[in-house]
């Protein structure tokens, strides 16, 4: 009886909280959350500077992987620890993955949001400069972009430029995916219902329309923030991306990428290059998941 009283006075799961919940129960995808909140853990770490100095030279160049802590993924070619490395560039990938979709995802919401609730010619303007963002490709309009803005700043500014530059030719996605969710929910009959009411638009699309149309648009996002760190990792191997000496995974791939052919520098990659693929793997993973939690029909 005593249990079926608290049952009764506990307050209801939201739908996040039960798709979280959800999630957690299966064994492969409860591995993938624990990987990424270590990313995240180690970001914070980051930031409250309790990481070694990744910029401490440990040992000779290029010396291999030995059981020292410092020297356990072995040294780049200037004598820095690799392991050091690829955990401060973690710090640097949650946060181009986290401010980048941060900066896309409301301008993306709006135009999304306007064009397909309202329809007709703000449907037409919107989804017209939506699709000339879209006739470029998107690398190399960021190349461009972070080559004449990005080129000669300090780091925080040229990361800063990096991060608003990607956003910028990455938010079409979003409006395009909310814009189809708009046009199928707004037809349905509790927002007409809403509307013989005379509730006002605003409050419509706040209480009804949006909510309802959020799922493949929250499933997007955990994919691109894999995404976007992937893009940004090719823009510092290609050398315009983050500055020489910044804590980044692609920067640690370009530094050693005289030596891939050397079968015995193997490690100076190999380890930013796990670290990149697991990162992604990690996000794609919890997105499909959370697709098929918040969506029964994706399954």
């Amino acid at each position: 009886m005593s249990a079926v009283i608290v049952d009764a006075h506990r307050k209801p799961r939201s739908a996040a909280t039960e798709a979280l919940v959800a999630l957690w129960r299966v064994p492969h995808i409860r591995a993938c959350m624990i990987v990424l909140l270590l990313y995240l853990l180690v970001a914070v770490l980051g930031y409250a500077h309790l990481l070694p100095d990744h910029e401490a030279s440990v040992g000779d160049a290029q010396e291999p992987p030995s059981l020292h802590l410092a020297r356990l993924l072995g040294t780049d070619i200037l004598g820095r620890s690799v392991l050091w490395r690829v955990l401060a560039g973690a710090q640097t990938a949650v946060t181009i993955g986290l401010v980048t979709t941060a900066l896309a995802v409301p301008f993306g919401t709006a135009l999304g949001l306007a064009a397909g609730y309202f329809g007709g010619w703000v449907d037409n303007i919107l989804m017209r400069f939506t699709d000339v963002v879209y006739a470029f490709p998107s690398l190399v309009l960021l190349i461009v972009l972070v080559t004449v803005f990005a080129r000669n700043g300090d780091v925080a500014t040229r990361l800063t430029i990096i991060m608003v530059a990607t956003a910028l030719t990455g938010w079409g996605q979003y409006a395009r995916v909310l814009r189809s969710e708009i046009l199928k929910v707004k037809n349905l009959e509790y927002v007409d219902a809403a509307r013989a009411l005379g509730t006002a638009n605003g409050r419509i699309i706040l209480r009804h329309v949006l909510p309802n149309s959020l799922t493949s648009l929250l499933v997007l996002v955990s994919l691109d923030i894999g995404t976007t760190v992937v893009t940004f990792a090719a823009l510092s191997f290609l050398g315009i991306g983050a500055p020489s000496g910044f804590p980044d995974w692609g920067q640690l791939i370009n530094l050693s990428r005289d030596w891939i052919t050397q079968p015995q520098y193997w490690f100076t990659w190999f380890y930013p290059g796990v670290t990149i693929i697991v990162f992604v793997l990690g996000w794609n993973m919890f997105g499909d998941a959370l697709r098929d939690a918040l969506d029964p029909r994706s399954r």
